[in-house]
C-alpha cells in the first residue's frame, strides 16, 4: 500500500522537535542572563550537549536570538488570524484582540521577554525585517482601532497613536506579570481589554 504523500515524516517531525528544544533552550539563557552575556557554550550546557554539535543547528549565536523574534511574530500572527477569522463586530473583535495578545504574551512570557530586551541586538539587516513585521502588526491593529472607533460612542484618538497606546499597554504587562501570583493572566488581560475600549474608543 503507497504511503500517502500527506502522512507525517517521522525524521521530519524529529528535527522540529529538536529545533524547538535548542529555541526553548536558547531563550532560557537568554531570559536569565541577557542575550550579550549568554554564550552559546551556555545553551549547549542547558541542551546537554557539547558545543560544537550546537553548531549543527546554527551557525552563530545570532541565529538563536533571531529565531526567537520571528517565533514572536509569527505567535502574533496567529492571534491576529484566529481574531480575523471571528464573526464579531467590531468592538468586540478589537476587545478580543486584546484579550488574546495579552494571554499569548503572559503565557510566553520568557521568549517575549527576550524579544523586548535583545532584539536590538540583531544585525541591521534582521531588525529591518523585525521592523517590516512589527508593521505588519500595527496595520492590523490600527484597522481593528478605525473599525471600533467608527461604531464606538465616544471620543476618537488619532488610530495611529492609539496603536501605539495600545501595544504599550499590552507589552508592559509583562513586566507586571509573575507565574503563578496575582493577577493572573486572564485578569491583566481583562484589564487591558477594559482599558483600550474605555480609553481608545470610549466605550462608558
Amino acid at each position: 500500500m503507497p504511503i500517502s504523500e500527506h502522512a507525517a515524516d517521522p525524521a521530519e517531525g524529529k528535527v522540529r522537535k529538536r529545533d524547538q528544544e535548542v529555541l526553548d533552550a536558547a531563550v532560557e539563557v537568554f531570559c536569565e542572563r541577557g542575550y550579550a552575556s549568554a554564550t552559546v557554550q551556555d545553551v549547549a550546557d542547558k541542551l546537554g550537549i557539547l558545543k560544537g554539535s550546537l553548531y549543527y543547528y546554527i551557525e552563530t549565536k545570532e541565529d538563536l536570538l533571531y529565531r526567537a523574534v520571528m517565533a514572536v511574530h509569527s505567535g502574533s500572527e496567529a492571534v491576529m488570524d484566529a481574531v480575523a477569522a471571528q464573526p464579531l463586530g467590531p468592538l468586540e473583535r478589537l476587545e478580543l484582540y486584546v484579550r488574546r495578545q495579552v494571554e499569548h504574551n503572559l503565557a510566553n512570557y520568557k521568549i517575549m521577554t527576550v524579544y523586548f530586551n535583545d532584539v536590538a541586538q540583531l544585525s541591521k539587516l534582521r531588525r529591518r525585517e523585525v521592523l517590516a513585521r512589527r508593521a505588519q502588526d500595527k496595520e492590523f491593529l490600527i484597522a481593528l482601532i478605525r473599525e471600533a472607533q467608527a461604531v464606538g460612542p465616544g471620543h476618537s484618538l488619532p488610530p495611529e497613536r492609539a496603536a501605539d497606546l495600545v501595544t504599550g499597554t499590552m507589552v508592559w504587562m509583562n513586566r507586571v506579570y509573575r507565574p503563578g501570583r496575582r493577577p493572573t493572566r486572564r485578569e491583566l488581560a481583562d484589564t487591558c481589554a477594559a482599558y483600550v475600549l474605555n480609553g481608545i474608543v470610549g466605550r462608558p
